[in-house]
């Protein structure tokens, strides 16, 4: 069973409360740490569920870096490190596209939680240091990874939808086109094939395709063949 954090409520919102009944560089550092617990959380469940995956492999790492940036100071300023109970809280989206989605989602709250969190430690610049560091990893690299994701699984379904749509369109012409041999070839071995059907049968580039769904690719040059010869060619 997964242990509650006492200031649960506080840590979820990412907001520093002057209010709360706890130090407020307290609550900056556990808020940091939680959040950085959530990200690598996310991201291990995403890599549990599709595989290594780019970029949730590449930026796994970068998570533990940036809670290994913040013990040393939960350390020096004897601040309790909250609980990490977000592994079984976490849902994973369907498609790797969305999960890319959420990690823009998330890369962007993160940057923003920063912001909220610097106004209350400009007395600490050990601890404004680390924060700046971690918020321009997040903005320069995680965000900016997390997008080009976006872009190339969406560009990728693009192109998937494209080449369906296309090829039930060329699909589609070849049954038109098969039908229309299978009426002039029933023509010919009935003797009733006109001038005008042989030459729009031998004008079909994909005779040879064609004729090798009725008959086979021999029997459609054979057929060809013949009617060739029935006009004396």
């Amino acid at each position: 069973m997964n242990e509650e954090n006492f200031d649960e409520a506080l840590l979820i919102k990412q907001r520093v409360d002057p209010s709360y009944d706890e130090p407020i560089l307290h609550q900056v550092l556990r808020i940091a740490v939680y959040d950085e617990f959530h990200a690598y959380e996310t991201y291990r469940k995403i890599i549990d569920t599709f595989g290594s995956v780019a970029p949730f492999s590449n930026i796994i790492q970068a998570e533990i870096r940036h809670y290994q940036a913040l013990t040393p100071l939960l350390q020096k300023y004897g601040v309790a490190m909250p609980f990490d109970n977000w592994y079984e809280k976490i849902e994973v989206p369907s498609t790797i596209l969305e999960c890319c989605e959420v990690g823009v989602g998330a890369e962007i709250q993160n940057i923003q939680m920063y912001d909220d969190l610097l106004m209350y430690v400009e007395e600490y610049p050990d601890v404004q240091d680390v924060l700046f560091r971690l918020q321009a990893a997040s903005y320069n690299n995680h965000l900016k990874a997390f997008r080009e994701c976006v872009i190339s699984y969406s560009n990728e379904a693009k192109s998937v939808n494209s080449f369906a749509g296309q090829t039930n369109v060329q699909d589609s012409q070849m049954l038109n086109k098969v039908n229309d041999f299978r009426t002039l070839a029933s023509k010919f071995t009935s003797g009733n094939v006109s001038e005008q059907d042989i030459t729009k049968l031998l004008g079909s580039v994909d005779i040879a395709t064609i004729g090798g769904v009725l008959l086979g690719g021999m029997g459609a040059m054979q057929l060809v063949k013949m009617i060739n010869e029935d006009k004396g060619e």
